[in-house]
């Protein structure tokens, strides 16, 4: 029988210390973590790279994309029509034949009753101008007056600046040049329109037949569905909207008498397509036109701030009660989008940009890790 040492005490006897973790991962761990963050640079200079490929396509060939984007969102605008007219077994091409003759015939009287005044204001510009400048005289001469006590005191001679107006005309060459490309364009638009509003319904069937798989089909189809119907319904309630604001700003410039209303509504209404600087813009050419009228400074504002009272609310409680909460996008969103693409395209691509914005909104609330931009655009 063995007998513990009495010698030998519990605190002398040794125990193995603890297995003690290294401080550092192991070579392999750090090796293959050094490769993650270089794939993740690599990415990223990838995508920025395709991100600028993608701009500078959109750029070169902005006279291919303008008229078929142009004609894709007057087609989803005009589409819920053309389907309720087969639902009630109208064929397809009679009904997109009917609203195109409608739409041509509706924009064609427009443009006539528009041409007229558009062209005499043109014209009567420099006339307009000239007559505008007396106007601020009373405005101006307290700042003159400023300024030449300024110079007098830092002693340097008051010079005066004449300035040189500018004549503007416009020769007949100019208008035969540019016809034939403002009616390839037109018709382009035309068409593009008449063949998506016939054949949109087969090309979605097309598309859902190349799909892989039945969960790609719906997929692809609850995509196509929503921009279909939440698009059209975007751009038929700001259709509405603007038109509203148009016709309400001709009978406002009217009960002011001021010259051409129905011009200046027209006006009001394309540029309220384009969110904030629409109706800045609009606000400012009122003004313009009222200090150009009118005998007092007074007087010749009014149209122009009533006219500002209107958008406030329209854009502040009117457009977000109709729209809904889904609809309404991110101020800081719309502003960069309308940079982005007024950069690429001019004004079409401000006309664009927020039925463009709308749309890719909605593909990204269905597209797997594209759920931040909808987030990031939704208000």
């Amino acid at each position: 029988m063995n007998l513990p040492d009495p010698d030998v005490t519990p605190a002398a006897v040794d125990v193995a210390p603890a297995a003690v973790l290294p401080a550092t991962p192991p070579p392999p761990l750090r090796a293959a973590r050094a490769l993650r963050r270089h794939l993740l640079a690599v990415r990223f200079v990838l995508n920025a790279l395709l991100v600028l490929a993608l701009l500078y396509t959109v750029t070169i060939t902005r006279v291919l994309l303008i008229p078929l984007v142009l004609a894709a969102f007057i087609g989803l605008a005009l589409n819920p029509i053309v389907a309720a007219g087969a639902r009630h077994r109208l064929p397809r091409w009679l009904t997109a034949s009917v609203l195109m003759l409608a739409l041509l015939t509706g924009l064609g009287a427009g443009i006539g009753a528009l041409t007229q005044p558009a062209l005499g204001w043109f014209h009567g510009a420099p006339a307009a101008i000239k007559s505008f400048v007396p106007k601020l005289r009373s405005v101006t001469k307290p700042l003159e007056a400023a300024n030449r006590a300024t110079q007098s005191l830092v002693g340097e001679p008051v010079r005066a600046t004449p300035t040189q107006p500018t004549a503007v005309a416009i020769s007949a060459w100019d208008v035969v040049s540019t016809a034939p490309k403002v009616l390839a364009a037109v018709l382009t638009v035309v068409l593009l329109v008449f063949f998506f509003l016939i054949y949109g319904d087969s090309l979605l069937r097309r598309l859902v037949e190349i799909s892989p798989s039945f969960a790609y089909k719906r997929h692809a189809v609850e995509i196509v569905r929503s921009i279909q119907v939440e698009v059209s319904r975007y751009l038929l309630t700001a259709l509405l909207i603007n038109a509203t604001l148009g016709a309400l700003t001709t009978l406002m410039l009217w009960l002011y008498h001021v010259p051409d209303p129905l011009l200046w509504g027209a006006v009001a209404m394309m540029a309220n397509f384009i969110p904030y600087v629409g109706a800045i813009v609009t606000t400012i050419v009122l003004a313009l036109v009222g200090l150009i009228n009118a005998h007092e400074i007074g007087t010749a504002l009014l149209p122009a701030l009533t006219f500002a009272g209107m958008t406030a609310i329209e854009g502040n409680l009117i457009t977000p009660m109709i729209q809904g909460h889904r609809m309404r996008l991110s101020p800081i969103a719309i502003l960069i989008w309308l940079l982005v693409w007024g950069w690429l395209w001019g004004i079409p691509g401000a006309l664009l940009a927020v039925p463009m914005l709308t749309s890719c909104k909605l593909v990204a609330e269905r597209v797997r890790g594209w759920r931040w931009f909808a987030v990031m655009a939704q208000r």
